[in-house]
């Protein structure tokens, strides 16, 4: 009766415990049982199903079950008390296999009845089963309210680690029930531990990675997830960064001297490996130098003469002299002249005949004179007589020609070198090679008609055809070309005879055409000689930039640099002339002459100076050097390009070069190559005009350094002469090997158009292009049209340079003016404003300078400083010259100025700016809205 006064709802349920009293009082009564209970021996319930721990989510309720057989009855009990069989819900089902009853109940928590509960432990239920044997009680399950707070206890903090450190990144995530999971990403990408055995995630929540690689930069996020929600960390942002390393020194370089005292260097680059992500910069000098002394060569010199010898039975005596005093030593010179004389003896008493040679009668010798200028001058009528009716047969023969064969020539490639020894029959223009040269006299003409500057040579006249001169050479390039020129050294086709021309002469030459007698090369006309371009501007306290149009010349004075309340007159000025600087040995001139003045202006803060070149820039093939002209008139190097100075900073680029200065003077640059490979950079252009025969076409085409300054002095002439354009200039890379340039016009129009004899091809020495920034390079082609009807050209000039580059122009214009097309020469976006002053002068506006500069002034620590800026900028070759400067950050934006003063706007600053401020609070001042302000600004004042 106490146990059945415990059960619930014994009222409704009273032959319950009457069963159970008479099953456990052991009546043998079977018949009393309930049907449902077998008649095998009873057991005790046994629980299939327990309930398990439970949470409740949100509002939520939660269902407890459980399943035990065999039962009669299944109760929950929660927190000690009886749950009311209202809230139950049960199953009864019948076991197939055993003939047992199985019993099965559900009863639902609510969140209210979790939180009214407070007691020293969890909400817990559990079940409690009877059979005719007794009960069985299951597990207690507890039932707690599920949550995740918000806030991470501890978020990952942001790492600089070198490369194969070891990071770690601590996450503890917000207090939940259940406790949450911890999850990490990479760049919002999971990241697996078990793909990568250099990270684990297992250790406490936390990330270790134990060896840092480059691609193990990125940011970080902690992830934390329960049956609740989820919650996202701050993210960690990672840079693994590489310290600089220096490379292996290279060999030293050789003696820069040929004779005497000078230096050899050697260098190595921060390059092993290269610094990133902000990783420190190599310590110590990138170059070094020692001492050099090289052998000078000694020229031989002869020792006095030797007595005479003794008469000989021929009359003469002979005396002797070596060379010894010195001999020559170190490739010098061998002496020149003759080392041993001889000389008659007798003062002309020698036995002739058996008699003495004074009393011979002088009649013999006359006679014989005689006959031997009659002889020569007899041969003489006969060779120009022959000569005449040569060069008549081939005028007979060219008229035959329906297309000029000189031009097919050129056409098949025939480039054969070689001299006639004998007049070759069918061709009367060839010079009588019986007539031999005077060796005495050094003029020579060879090679072919380019001429370097059309007031000092000029071609051959047509009487010089008929009336070979002895000091006259015929080189034939081909079986069908003649050329005759001038040239300023031997040819390498061939041997080195002795081919000079005197500077001073001004011979007239002209090459007359066979039919019309007009010379098929036109000469410039007399125009005056430009020596200089000049422009001029005032500049004060604020700065600003002088430009010289269309030449790549310009000059950024910064703002300070002149004291306030002081003004200057500035100028700036190319020299045209003939250059002052004479290149010695394999040196050559690779920019204009530029001097900026007044010389005796000092500035506080340096100018940049930007200066053009030609150079195909490459430290493996050039020496760069920056030179200054003195006041006494010659040049001293101010540094080398590869050099690390502290007075002086020069950034090359492919076509300019911009020098940092402190003083105003004459500067220029020249190179000396250090292999064949070193390139010049040639600008190659065809003009053409009409001659004063309407039938004629001249073709002009020019090969200048590729600087501004040179191509616009071709242009300045063309426009004089009534030159055009008649198609884009292009470039021409021209190797140091010493091979000489060729020159063709090829696919001329037949039966319309012809070229004129010796013109299909032309070949320029080697020496003559590589020093071409004496005078601009030209070379003449003379075309003739058939018909005054025909008014279109078309053809294409070939320029190239043997084993080498090779350049196509093709010329397609009308003769008529009104149907031309015009090409212009010069974009005109730096001619508008030469001079500009004060703040719309510079593209960074002077109020972000100067936040810039307080910025990165101050040395940083993690290298946040003005050496970054440098680096972002391209412009970290010379940090030492910086370093010395009052405001680094000052000079570097001046630099970055004058280098990006038409082809960059502020895109690349700003980008350098942010990247290095992305920890550098400072700078959020510096809004990218700023930065488009002021290149809109900038653009818009300077009409670009």
């Amino acid at each position: 009766e106490e146990f059945s006064s415990k059960l619930p709802g014994r009222a409704e349920h009273g032959w319950l415990c009457s069963d159970v009293f008479f099953d456990f009082t052991g009546t043998d009564n079977g018949e009393a049982l309930p049907e449902s209970i077998p008649s095998a021996p009873g057991t005790l319930p046994h629980f299939i199903e327990e309930p398990d721990d439970a949470y409740i989510i949100k509002s939520n309720p939660i269902a407890l079950r459980c399943k035990a057989r065999p039962a009669m009855q299944i109760f929950f009990k929660c927190n000690g008390e009886w749950v009311h069989q209202n809230e139950h819900v049960s199953e009864e089902t019948l076991d197939e296999s055993s003939g047992l009853k199985v019993r099965e109940v559900f009863i639902n928590v609510t969140r209210q009845q979790v939180e009214d509960f407070h007691g020293p432990e969890d909400y817990w239920c559990q079940c409690v089963a009877w059979s005719h044997l007794g009960t069985s009680k299951s597990r207690k399950a507890s039932v707690r309210i599920a949550y995740l707070r918000k806030n991470f206890e501890q978020d990952p903090q942001g790492r600089e680690v070198p490369i194969e450190g070891m990071i770690v990144l601590h996450c503890r995530p917000p207090e939940g029930v259940p406790a949450a999971e911890v999850e990490w990403l990479k760049n919002e990408e999971p990241i697996d531990s078990e793909q990568d055995e250099n990270i684990d995630t297992r250790a406490d929540h936390n990330l270790i990675i134990r060896q840092a690689r480059l691609s193990d930069s990125g940011n970080y996020t902690c992830m934390a997830a329960n049956i609740v929600a989820k919650r996202r960390s701050l993210s960690a942002t990672v840079v693994v960064y590489v310290n600089g390393g220096w490379s292996s020194w290279t060999e030293w370089s050789a003696c820069n001297v040929r004779c005497g005292r000078g230096w050899q260097k050697r260098s190595r680059t921060c390059t092993n490996p290269a610094p990133l992500n902000g990783g420190a910069f190599c310590e110590g000098m990138s170059v070094q130098k020692i001492t050099c002394t090289s052998l000078c060569p000694v020229d031989g010199s002869w020792e006095v003469w030797s007595e005479w010898s003794v008469c000989s039975p021929e009359c003469e005596h002979l005396r002797i002299r070596e060379c010894t005093a010195p001999p020559p030593r170190n490739g010098g010179k061998f002496c020149e002249g003759l080392s041993q004389e001889s000389e008659n003896c007798t003062d002309g008493l020698c036995i002739l005949d058996k008699k003495p040679l004074h009393e011979i009668k002088p009649q013999s010798i006359e006679n014989a004179s005689d006959i031997a200028l009659y002889s020569g001058l007899g041969a003489a009528v006969v060779a120009v007589a022959v000569l005449v009716i040569g060069v008549t047969l081939y005028r007979r023969s060219q008229s035959d020609y329906g297309v000029d064969v000189i031009d097919s020539s050129a056409l098949t490639g025939g480039f054969q070198t070689f001299n006639f020894k004998t007049v070759r029959q069918g061709n009367s223009l060839l010079l009588n090679s019986a007539m031999q040269p005077d060796l005495t006299v050094s003029r020579t003409y060879s090679g072919p008609i380019c001429l370097q500057d059309p007031l000092d040579k000029e071609l051959m006249t047509e009487s010089s055809l008929f009336n070979p001169l002895s000091d006259i050479k015929v080189k034939v390039q081909s079986s069908f070309m003649v050329s005759l020129g001038v040239s300023e050294r031997a040819e390498y086709h061939g041997k080195n005879h002795s081919r000079t021309f005197p500077h001073g002469n001004n011979h007239s030459f002209s090459t007359m055409h066979p039919r019309n007698k007009m010379p098929y090369i036109q000469n410039l006309s007399s125009l005056p000689t430009r020596t200089e371009l000049r422009t001029t501007g005032v500049f004060g306290h604020l700065g600003g930039r002088l430009v010289m149009p269309n030449t790549g010349v310009s000059l950024l004075i910064p703002h300070g640099a002149i004291p306030e309340e002081n003004s200057w007159e500035i100028y700036m000025s190319i020299n045209q002339g003939e250059p002052s600087l004479q290149s010695d040995g394999s040196e050559v001139l690779l920019s204009p002459e530029v001097t900026c003045g007044p010389p005796d202006m000092i500035v506080t803060t340096p100018f940049a100076l930007t200066i053009p070149h030609c150079a195909d820039v490459s430290s493996e093939h050039w020496n760069i050097h920056l030179k200054k002209r003195t006041q006494q008139g010659k040049w001293e190097e101010v540094m080398s390009v590869e050099d690390e100075s502290t007075s002086c900073y020069c950034l090359l680029d492919p076509f300019a070069c911009h020098v940092l200065l402190d003083s105003f003077g004459t500067y220029a640059l020249t190179g000396e190559p250090i292999t064949d490979c070193a390139v010049k950079q040639l600008k190659v252009a065809v003009f053409g005009c009409m001659s004063c025969n309407s039938l004629d076409y001249n073709l002009r085409v020019y090969c200048v350094d590729n600087t501004p300054c040179a191509f616009q002095e071709v242009v300045s002439d063309e426009s004089h002469q009534g030159g055009q354009l008649l198609e884009e200039p292009k470039l021409l890379h021209f190797k140091g090997n010493t091979f000489s340039l060729q020159i063709s016009v090829l696919d001329i129009p037949p039966f319309l158009w012809r070229i004129k004899p010796f013109t299909a091809c032309q070949e320029v020495p080697f020496s003559r292009v590589w020093c071409s920034n004496r005078q601009p390079l030209h070379c003449a082609f003379s075309l003739e049209r058939y018909t005054p009807t025909t008014t279109q050209l078309s053809c294409k000039i070939c320029i190239r340079q043997l084993k080498g580059h090779e350049q196509i122009l093709q010329v397609q214009t009308s003769i008529l003016e009104s149907e031309r097309e015009t090409i212009t020469f010069f974009a005109q976006e730096d001619s508008t404003f030469p001079a500009q002053t004060g703040p719309k002068a510079f593209k960074i506006p002077y109020s972000i300078r100067q936040r810039i500069c307080a910025t990165f002034d101050t040395p940083n620590a993690k290298g946040k400083d003005w050496q970054m800026l440098a680096q972002k900028n391209s412009i970290n070759r010379n940090l030492s010259y910086f370093a010395t400067q009052s405001s680094p950050s000052a000079v570097i934006l001046n630099l970055w100025e004058a280098r990006h003063q038409h082809d960059g706007d502020l895109d690349s600053l700003a980008c350098a700016l942010e990247e290095i401020g992305r920890t550098h609070m400072k700078l959020s001042n510096i809004s990218e809205s700023q930065l488009d302000e002021a290149d809109f600004n900038y653009s818009r004042q300077n009409g670009l």
